[in-house]
């Protein structure tokens, strides 16, 4: 992504001085952004497949369609080394507290997408197993419709997860 210089601001140097200063390889930001570029590019999704949409989030992650472009070739086990977690299929009443506990032994900052109808809404499993909804357990940054969702739409949810921390920009 190029440098883009913000209109209005004046940095006391001529077009050609900050062209040439950025051919150099000089780049100036803020901490935060710098810290938001970096989370962005290197998150680590936790394993949390459930149902039928945990193969399109496998199908994903293989050679085909290549999340490692993004930084994220690393589908972490243990939910203390990943910041994403991806809720992949229906949740049962009994597997709501371990999503829940996972959820809490993330490091912050983490986030969580919400992948397929079911892991959205319930689906068309409208019963008293399952739960209507995952942000009803950990709050949702980002939903992925469909059933399955193919992973081209989980790769979008990403991108737009992406777009997200970019814009946050937070330190903690």
């Amino acid at each position: 992504m190029p440098v883009q210089r913000v209109s209005g601001v004046q940095l006391g140097r001529s077009e050609d001085e900050l062209r040439e200063e950025a051919e150099r390889g000089v780049l100036t930001t803020t901490v935060g952004k710098a810290v938001a570029w970096a989370r962005k590019n290197s998150m680590w999704p936790a394993t949390f497949g459930l149902a039928c949409c945990a193969i399109e989030m496998m199908a994903a992650g293989a050679a085909h369609y290549d999340l490692a472009r993004w930084g994220m070739e690393i589908f972490r086990a243990s939910p203390r080394q990943a910041d994403l977690m991806i809720v992949a299929g229906r949740v049962s009443q009994k597997m709501g507290p371990v999503l829940r506990q996972i959820y809490d032994q993330m490091p912050e900052p983490k986030w969580v997408i919400s992948m397929g109808v079911c892991a959205s809404s319930g689906g068309m499993f409208n019963n008293y197993g399952l739960i209507q909804g995952v942000d009803t357990i950990v709050p949702v940054d980002i939903y992925v419709p469909g059933c399955p969702p193919r992973p081209e739409m989980l790769m979008y949810g990403i991108l737009r997860l992406h777009e997200k921390v970019q814009r946050e920009a937070r330190l903690k």
